[in-house]
């Protein structure tokens, strides 16, 4: 077991057996493994989750290099989550990880069972299959914990967590809450990641880039035409290992 190897050993010192043996019974699915879900996947596999499902349509391109985990000069082309997996899995052998190489959608909700999990990481850009993949979870048994928009950031100390409808300055939550506000609203609350912080793009566009967040402006001023925005990994990390961090908290909170 990994436990007796000690892999585990400094999480255990501070949560304790009891709770590390709770962190490793829980089951997570996480949707997006882009700049901030490889990373929460990451954190939450080293603290001791073995049970995650991890769900991304997308292939590794060159321009994720710069944030996201997985990606390297090696393993562009390639799928996102199968390359996730491998490396969570050089972790820790024993975790059971099932990687989706799928897209959320409303017709595809129902494949994802979410009502089997304990929580629900929402890492997703669309705004259409975010917003119904918030609805369909917190009409669940399990925990939600969502990213709002993590492109055009740069400044770390200004990312918070906030419940839903109390996030401040994200023109992704803002756009969420509109589109929620003319119909379905969420059963139950949920904490969000997010920063108030929005700079301006300054570089040049590139033709094949693939946006972190391209609808963000758009969903801010529809009028605007979606674009690639700028981000950096020292922001997207951060995004993603506070989710994870949610979770783990969660989990030993009691």
């Amino acid at each position: 077991m990994l436990e007796e190897k000690g892999v585990f050993k400094r999480a255990e010192l501070l949560l304790g057996n009891k709770m590390m043996n709770k962190i490793a019974s829980a089951r997570v699915i996480l949707f997006g493994v882009g700049g901030v879900g490889s990373w929460c996947a990451e954190s939450l596999i080293r603290t001791g989750v073995k049970h995650l499902t991890i769900v991304d349509p997308d292939k590794v391109c060159e321009t994720n290099i710069n944030r996201q985990l997985m990606a390297t000069t090696k393993t562009v082309g390639q799928y996102k989550v199968d390359v996730l997996k491998a490396r969570l899995l050089d972790i820790n052998p024993e975790a059971e990880i099932e990687a989706i190489n799928g897209i959320y959608s409303e017709e595809t909700s129902e494949s994802f069972q979410l009502h089997t999990y304990d929580y629900i990481i929402d890492a997703i850009d669309s705004l259409k299959h975010k917003t119904h993949l918030i609805l369909t979870a917190t009409r669940t048994k399990a925990r939600l914990y969502s990213s709002m928009g993590a492109a055009l950031k740069m400044d770390p100390t200004r990312i918070k967590v906030a419940e839903f409808w109390k996030v401040s300055g994200c023109p992704l939550a803002a756009a969420l809450r509109r589109k929620m506000k003319q119909g379905i609203k969420p059963a139950k609350k949920f904490k969000c990641v997010y920063s108030d912080e929005i700079l301006e793009n300054k570089g040049l566009k590139y033709e094949n880039d693939e946006s972190e967040s391209s609808e963000l402006l758009k969903q801010h001023n529809p009028s605007i035409k979606a674009q690639t925005n700028g981000t950096l990994v020292h922001i997207t990390a951060i995004f993603g290992f506070t989710l994870a961090g949610l979770i783990i908290q969660d989990i030993c909170k009691e």
